[in-house]
């Protein structure tokens, strides 16, 4: 597909979100999506964005066995958002005030040229400690002001995968319900085999 541009006022956000809203149900691809984005070079942190901030159901190779890597998938319009979006503006000028206006992971100061990339002002966000998905509160306790390369960074760090063994023994541990939710969801996303494994009466 040709590649969009960008409208002026409107971000790659936007763009992305009216692309996925327009094609439910249709696997995109990496390249479309960039393209959808009017060329966004951090596209892939906008749809990150789309899926944990706003809450779109955006489903990828690590949801469903049937997707290839690069591939996307929006089944349903409505969001379900797992917390609430917003940090109040009182809480963030708190927490900046608290920690200097200085990003808390590289030192990096706000509107001052960034270590990294001198070419570039330093810019900061609110970051959470521990991460909402994983338990984290919006409590300024587990708030803390991050730089735009360090928020990144931070977003793409991610645990050592678990063997199936340490799996196996997390879901023995956990309460039926908890197994039955497990169940469902594996059930979801390899659906041939457990229609193999688990037939429906023959009539």
């Amino acid at each position: 597909m040709e590649q969009q541009k960008k409208p002026r006022g409107r971000g790659s956000r936007r763009l992305l979100r009216e692309y996925f809203l327009s094609n439910i149900g249709r696997v995109l691809t990496s390249e479309e999506l960039q393209a959808a984005s009017g060329g966004a070079s951090e596209w892939g942190r906008r749809v990150r964005e789309l899926r944990n901030e706003e809450g779109y159901q955006i489903l990828t190779h690590n949801d469903r066995s049937n997707l290839k890597p690069g591939e996307y998938l929006l089944e349903v319009a409505k969001p379900m958002p797992a917390f609430a979006r917003q940090i109040s503006k009182e809480t963030r000028a708190m927490v900046l005030e608290r920690n200097g206006y200085t990003c808390q992971m590289c030192g990096a100061v706000a509107g001052e040229p960034h270590p990294y990339d001198p070419s570039k002002r330093t810019r900061l966000h609110i970051g959470h400690i521990i991460d909402k998905q994983k338990g984290g509160s919006d409590e300024l306790s587990n708030l803390r002001a991050l730089c735009s390369v360090c928020n990144e960074g931070a977003q793409n760090i991610s645990p050592k995968r678990p063997e199936w063994v340490d799996l196996l023994v997390q879901l023995r541990r956990a309460p039926a319900l908890d197994q039955v939710e497990a169940l469902k969801w594996l059930m979801k996303k390899f659906p041939a085999q457990a229609r193999a494994n688990f037939p429906g009466p023959t009539k």
